[in-house]
């Protein structure tokens, strides 16, 4: 009992962060054509030989795959399309299409010698030389379609050769399985096809990150590629129920098993992912962690013989239908239940399953439509892995309104001899979450001040366009905010102008990815300044990504990520001081519109100010709520205790800021000033002085010892 006194998240839960939308309903209105949204966008571009899809879990991808591979086969003179997923369970969603029903000109169809992911025998090599059999009969064949999974058709690609497959379409689904490291095959077979500029590729993901820390890409390829971008915003905007979906990340100590059953709420449909048995959360003994979850809902009253279902009575009398996906002692029994869980005849029925219990399972690919709660144990490496379990909670269903995705973490205590794997573990989580708050949040068209009224925006509540006034635009059909901002940089190609459109996301992964900017931004508040994040640590990040953009293009994308980042957790922050002054708590479709507004009307945006702000304020507001205050000074104090002298690096790009200081003022920054980070920037002039002389005295007793 002691553990709950002490800390208060095992008692109650911390507030989670809710984005919540209008219910539109155009994500599933169909065109003429047989089209939703986001198909009817990606197929406006399918003249494109190179063509990126990203857009979220069950937003249609693969029926917008069938579209454009259709039209490149009957009007575009492509030969040929190959389909390429993951795993072979996925290889059913491009099973036949009878599209000519809905509107469309041709219907998909795929024979079936040639969907290899149905044909016996997995993706391990002996079996897979077979299938490369297939696709060399495929080739030579006069039929249209085939699906594969990667490493079928890496093994072909080995074998047959690139210009095999000249003149015809490759797709590839979940693409952020791709990287661009040299050992990703994969990754190097797609080099070689743009190299030789003979096929067209359309790649899909759910992802809107590549890999986690690799690019799929190499830039000089991606930069090839024309991107379809449908964001979670505009997806969960155009549904038709679902209508918010609460993000929270839940502080423990002691067991897991003690812990779940506050945040597990049985009358929700929820999954549960309990942690890898190599997990620091793991109890090293999945049967049991399954059991005691169990008894966690209520009374075992045995298995449904028919399913493999566990029933388990709750206190409030309800018969709850449990799916261990854990167990694997008997490949009968669990091959049962996936089959249960799998069969179309119960796809609507709400009342057939309650919860699932799940291990490395029902992730990418798995549907469920009801599910309302994804409930995970442990951090979890991944920020695609991430995106993929939240995905199995975001799908429309009928009667469905809210959503959420709990994330529940070890808290580092003092007695903990692995604080510091603790604490990384805590950051990675927090980093996750404040990441998937960036994808969920509308888009942001942001231009310096006075750039006038952009075409589609409604501004100010529809009163119109003020000039030289605060101005606010929405696009309701793109979920996009237009803001202003005083002396933003625009860029000045068009690679930078598509990285401030479309890529801003990316930037921010890499950012919020940046162990030394969470760590200081979250717990060394009082010895880091806002700028030594927002223009350091976000410059140097954007540098290493675009080495080959022009400094002012640099700055324009830096300024972009960092105005994103901090205009959405600035909004977070002025909703949730909103709600504890007692003010009514927003819901709809305006909640962060209104944070956004609280946020720009008060001042007049400029980037100074932007940059003056601390990104990690809004997290550091929940955190000082949820975790134990000695746990909270603990782990201050372990990081600040790793406070260095300026680095030389840092000390450069100090000296750099220094420069253009001294370019708007006429002077240097001063040493003694009272502002801290003129003073900042003069401390690192000087320590990269003392570097230089470091370095000149070195070399020259270097070169006196040759003498």
């Amino acid at each position: 009992m002691s553990n709950q006194a002490s800390n208060p998240t095992n008692a109650y839960t911390v507030p989670s962060v809710s984005i919540a939308t209008a219910r539109t309903g155009a994500s599933s209105k169909a065109n003429e054509l047989g089209m939703r949204a986001m198909q009817e966008r990606a197929y406006a571009k399918r003249g494109e030989q190179y063509l990126l899809i990203k857009s979220p879990p069950a937003s249609g991808k693969s029926r917008a795959l069938m579209f454009i591979a259709l039209d490149k086969l009957n009007n575009q003179g492509l030969q040929q399309a190959i389909v390429v997923v993951p795993e072979r369970s996925i290889g059913g969603s491009f099973a036949d299409e009878p599209l000519s029903q809905y509107g469309f000109y041709w219907d998909w169809h795929v024979a079936p010698q040639w969907n290899l992911c149905n044909a016996p025998g997995g993706d391990e090599p002996r079996a897979a030389k077979s299938k490369v059999d297939a696709v060399r009969q495929f080739l030579a064949s006069s039929d249209k379609a085939l699906v594969c999974t990667h490493a079928t058709f890496r093994f072909a690609v080995e074998e047959l050769g690139i210009a095999a497959f000249d003149n015809r379409l490759i797709a590839i689904d979940e693409f952020h399985h791709v990287s661009s490291n040299p050992d990703n095959v994969l990754g190097s077979q797609l080099g070689a096809f743009i190299a030789r500029d003979k096929v067209h590729l359309v790649a899909m993901t759910g992802s809107y990150f590549r890999g986690d820390s690799e690019a799929v890409l190499g830039p000089a390829d991606e930069s090839k590629f024309e991107t379809v971008t449908y964001t979670y915003y505009e997806q969960l905007n155009g549904y038709q129920w679902l209508k918010s979906l609460d993000i929270g990340y839940f502080f423990y100590t002691g067991p897991y098993v003690d812990a779940v059953t506050k945040v597990l709420d049985p009358a929700l449909k929820t999954i549960v992912h309990i942690p890898n048995v190599n997990a620091r959360e793991s109890l090293k003994d999945k049967q049991r962690e399954v059991d005691e979850i169990m008894h966690g809902l209520g009374e075992w009253k045995g298995v449904d013989p028919s399913t493999g279902f566990h029933l388990v009575t709750t206190k409030d009398g309800r018969t709850l239908k449990v799916a261990d996906l854990v167990d694997d002692s008997t490949p009968a029994v669990r091959a049962r239940v996936l089959e249960a869980l799998k069969d179309p005849a119960h796809k609507d029925d709400r009342d057939h399953v309650d919860v699932i219990i799940a291990l490395g399972m029902a992730k990418e690919g798995f549907d469920w439509i009801w599910c309302e709660h994804a409930l995970t144990i442990g951090y979890r490496s991944s920020l695609t892995e991430i995106v993929q379990i939240i995905g199995r909670a975001t799908r429309d269903a009928k009667g469905k309104e809210r959503s959420r995705f709990t994330n529940l973490i070890a808290e580092p205590t003092a007695e903990q001899s692995a604080v510091t794997e603790a604490v990384n573990d805590m950051l990675k989580a927090i980093s996750a979450s404040l990441l998937m708050e960036q994808v969920l949040a509308p888009r942001y068209e942001f231009t310096p001040k006075n750039a006038g009224a952009q075409e589609g925006f409604v501004y100010n509540d529809g009163e119109g366009y003020k000039e030289g006034g605060v101005n606010v635009g929405v696009n309701e059909a793109t979920g996009q905010y237009h803001v202003e901002i005083n002396g933003l940089v625009k860029p000045e190609t068009p690679e930078a102008t598509r990285i401030c459109k479309e890529d801003l996301n990316e930037v921010v992964t890499s950012f919020l990815q940046d162990k030394t900017a969470l760590e200081r931004g979250l717990f060394d508040k009082e010895n880091t300044l806002p700028e030594e994040l927002t223009q350091l640590r976000m410059g140097k990040i954007v540098r290493e990504r675009y080495p080959d953009l022009s400094e002012t293009d640099q700055e324009a994308i830096r300024q972009h990520a960092i105005a994103a980042m901090n205009i959405t957790q600035q909004a977070k922050l002025a909703l949730a001081q909103a709600d504890a002054s007692g003010g009514t708590t927003v819901q709809g479709s305006t909640a962060l519109l209104d944070g956004v507004r609280k946020f720009v009307n008060v001042r007049d945006l400029d980037i100074d100010l932007i940059d003056r702000i601390n990104p990690f304020d809004a997290a550091y507001a929940v955190l000082a709520k949820a975790m134990d205050e000695k746990s909270l000074r603990q782990v201050q104090a372990a990081i600040a205790a790793k406070k260095v002298s300026i680095p030389e690096e840092e000390a450069r790009d100090l000296s750099k800021r220094a420069l253009q200081f001294k370019n708007e003022r006429g002077r240097l920054p001063d040493i003694n000033s009272a502002d801290a980070w003129e003073k900042r920037m003069a401390e690192g002039v000087s320590a990269f002085a003392r570097y230089r002389a470091q370095a000149k005295a070195a070399q020259a007793q270097g070169g006196n010892a040759n003498g």
